[in-house]
């Protein structure tokens, strides 16, 4: 155990945040630590989006489902899968020639860039005592939100990150055990349902911990839920518009 992993292990998802400003020098040191992520053939295929200003972050906000630490947090940062640089790169230097940059691998690695260049951001965030929380929800209204961030062709909201100083300390979240998602050499399927059956009594503990009683659903059984309720279906054909996932 060393510092780095002590701060990793603590990580916590924070939803209330002091009003303690957050400088402009502090977010572009955590996007300069972002941008020293790893990036497929060195494509860095994505784009931030530090959004401050309270009347846009209420916008997103409204976009995002009203979670109100939107509108709260200091800085809202908006992670975009982008391939719009490489484009243009193509257009200018072999203008003659084909470019793919519609295909789905490069879909994948714009959205692998954008989500790993923001985690690495995350765990800088942290290192300096500010606290984050990833939005999902940035997806919800996904056209909405390109055009109220001027998006181009080949870039789409991947996900959001509130930054700031924390105003809570909450509970850390158990995760699934080792088992679940370290194999040795193949996978092997009766380990997993092994490691999900003690999980789910971790789990209900913890919900009834939590709630006071009022809940203790497995998470297996919370899985099963999610996924028998269809999520931002619009997805494939708002990316298809934005030039995405064409071959």
């Amino acid at each position: 155990m060393n510092d780095t992993i002590s701060l990793l292990m603590n990580h916590r998802s924070i939803r209330k945040y002091s009003d303690a400003p957050v400088t402009k020098e502090q977010v572009e040191t955590v996007v300069a630590a972002g941008q020293m992520a790893s990036s497929s053939s060195h494509v860095q295929a994505y784009t931030v989006i530090a959004v401050t200003d309270p009347e846009q972050k209420d916008k997103l906000k409204e976009l995002c489902g009203r979670q109100t630490y939107i509108g709260e947090c200091p800085v809202f940062l908006v992670w975009c899968g982008d391939l719009s640089r490489l484009k243009r790169a193509a257009e200018r230097h072999l203008p003659e020639k084909q470019s793919y940059e519609e295909t789905t691998e490069n879909f994948i690695v714009a959205t692998v860039d954008a989500a790993l260049a923001a985690q690495n951001a995350a765990v800088a965030a942290e290192s300096m005592g500010l606290g984050i929380v990833y939005i999902g929800g940035i997806r919800n209204h996904s056209r909405e939100v390109s055009e109220l961030l001027g998006l181009p062709e080949l870039a789409y909201p991947v996900f959001g990150m509130c930054l700031g100083y924390p105003d809570q300390n909450p509970g850390q979240r158990p995760r699934l055990p080792q088992e679940a998602v370290l194999h040795w050499e193949q996978y092997c399927s009766q380990q997993v349902e092994a490691a999900v059956e003690r999980y789910d009594e971790v789990m209900a503990e913890y919900l009834r911990e939590r709630t006071g009683g009022a809940k203790d659903t497995p998470w297996s059984v919370l899985m099963a839920e999610k996924l028998a309720h269809p999520s931002r279906t619009h997805m494939k054909h708002y990316l298809q518009d934005k030039g995405f996932l064409k071959d």
